[in-house]
């Protein structure tokens, strides 16, 4: 029974979702086969809505406008990427000390992007006739994007005319974190019962927190600072104004282009990270930088992807993927197929040191979203001693423009008809970047069992 949408009924819909993230999270902490599984709350929050709003038993009242909060909670955490970040690194100096992983990540992205595309244009095209010509980029936008970049990227082609972009794309999203996390699993077992894995041999040596959700009193962390005195302003409205601007200033933007200029479409996400960009300016120019803390500006945006996956995933329109269930399993079925190589020939042969974890963060990350390609590397590598995790995040910072230039681009590309060309160039870049890898920092000449170089003197010190 969906409801017709008012003022009102947007805080209602917040309040229902919110009730299914508590419920969820009591689910998560205290049933152990979802702990053994590592499912997301979000996610399970996610399946409740599925089983019980619109499209299944009919017993939640979303508004008829649920489905949307997708494409906004996207620019918000858009509006996140840039703001209060300080780094100032080059290109060179990543490189140097971090440039397989740079080469190998990117390589996975783009490479994912452009093998879909085009086998979404030649095979299902053919298989087909009539599939919409950006079926194929759907399952990257949903596996290595997540369900951020597949409402991104499905707001734009239904804005197109492409109305069931959005359901497909956080299908796509759906199956590829539960990928990431039963298939992660899965393959460390394995490498770990073959000795492939360096610092863990099973997987019960998880931490419990990671298990439960729940940390402990001596586990815990600060999750930011208070850079501006209470007396004034609270530091999280602070640091929610800051990214309340931006996503408005992206509105604001756009409803200008669109009166302006009717012709031209500009994904809001990407005006949204524009206008971080902008306010990063101005606090710069106001000597106001340092007032700014990087990680809770983080948790906004991790807040808005917790909402955007249960919203994505509560509204999955099920007709929609019974209607193109065949092509989409084809495409799963690619998609797997990727990862699941990309892991056990590119990773294994190409990564300097410590294969499986920075394989498995690849895997993880191609996947789903990033806290599970955290997750993942934290049960091969528990208190992050490989150096994994901040040697990807270092290449993140480089890796994260690419990123951003596929979601916003490729779409039109594709719509415009040089979907052929750019799944081309996508694949061929992929290609040059492990060549790239492999003229400047060689292949594994060891077996897979077997230790590389520099990690006996890591191991030693653990």
């Amino acid at each position: 029974m969906l409801m017709e949408f008012t003022p009102v009924t947007l805080l209602y819909d917040f309040c229902l979702m919110s009730f299914l993230i508590f419920i969820a999270k009591i689910i998560r902490t205290k049933i152990k086969l979802f702990q053994r599984l590592y499912i997301p709350t979000a996610l399970i929050a996610g399946f409740l809505g599925v089983i019980g709003g619109p499209f299944g038993l009919n017993i939640l009242p979303f508004s008829s406008q649920a489905s949307s909060y997708s494409g906004i909670l996207i620019a918000v955490l858009f509006a996140t990427m840039y703001l209060g970040r300080q780094e100032k690194a080059s290109f060179k100096e990543m490189l140097d000390g971090v440039g397989d992983t740079f080469f190998l990540n990117t390589a996975s992205e783009i490479g994912q992007y452009g093998v879909a595309i085009l086998f979404g244009i030649f095979v299902l095209g053919a298989l087909f006739p009539g599939i919409h010509v950006c079926f194929g980029m759907m399952m990257p936008a949903g596996f290595v994007g997540g369900h951020g970049t597949a409402a991104a990227i499905g707001s734009v082609l239904e804005s197109a005319g492409w109305e069931d972009a959005l359901t497909i794309g956080q299908t796509f999203a759906t199956f590829g974190l539960l990928l990431g996390i039963f298939g992660g699993i899965l393959i460390i077992n394995f490498c770990a019962r073959k000795g492939y894995t360096r610092i863990i041999k099973k997987v019960s040596a998880m931490p419990e927190d990671m298990k439960t959700g729940l940390i402990h009193p001596e586990n815990r962390s600060t999750m930011g600072d208070n850079t501006v005195s209470p007396m004034s302003l609270d530091p999280l409205t602070w640091h929610l104004v800051l990214v309340m601007v931006s996503v408005g200033g992206a509105y604001l933007i756009n409803s200008f282009i669109v009166k302006w200029f009717p012709d031209l479409s500009i994904p809001i996400y990407g005006l949204a990270l524009i206008c971080g960009l902008l306010v990063q300016k101005i606090l710069k120019w106001c000597r106001l930088e340092d007032y700014v803390d990087r990680r809770v500006v983080s948790r906004i945006g991790s807040s808005a992807t917790d909402y955007l996956v249960g919203f994505g995933v509560a509204t999955i329109n099920i007709s929609v993927v019974i209607q193109y269930w065949k092509p989409m399993l084809l495409l799963c079925l690619l998609g797997t197929l990727f990862v699941v190589l990309f892991f056990f020939v590119i990773s294994r042969k190409f990564f300097r040191n410590f294969w499986v974890e920075r394989g498995i963060y690849i895997f993880g990350w191609s996947t789903g979203v990033m806290s599970i390609a955290v997750l993942l590397l934290r049960i091969v590598d528990p208190e992050f001693k490989s150096g994994v995790l901040e040697d990807s995040g270092f290449a993140w910072i480089f890796i994260s423009l690419i990123d951003i230039a596929c979601v916003t681009f490729l779409p039109v590309l594709v719509l415009r008809g040089y979907g052929v060309a750019a799944g081309a160039v996508l694949t061929a870049a992929a290609a040059l970047c492990i060549l790239a890898s492999k003229l400047r920092y060689g292949t594994a000449k060891v077996k897979a069992d077997e230790l590389h170089p520099g990690e006996k003197e890591i191991l030693e010190n653990l």
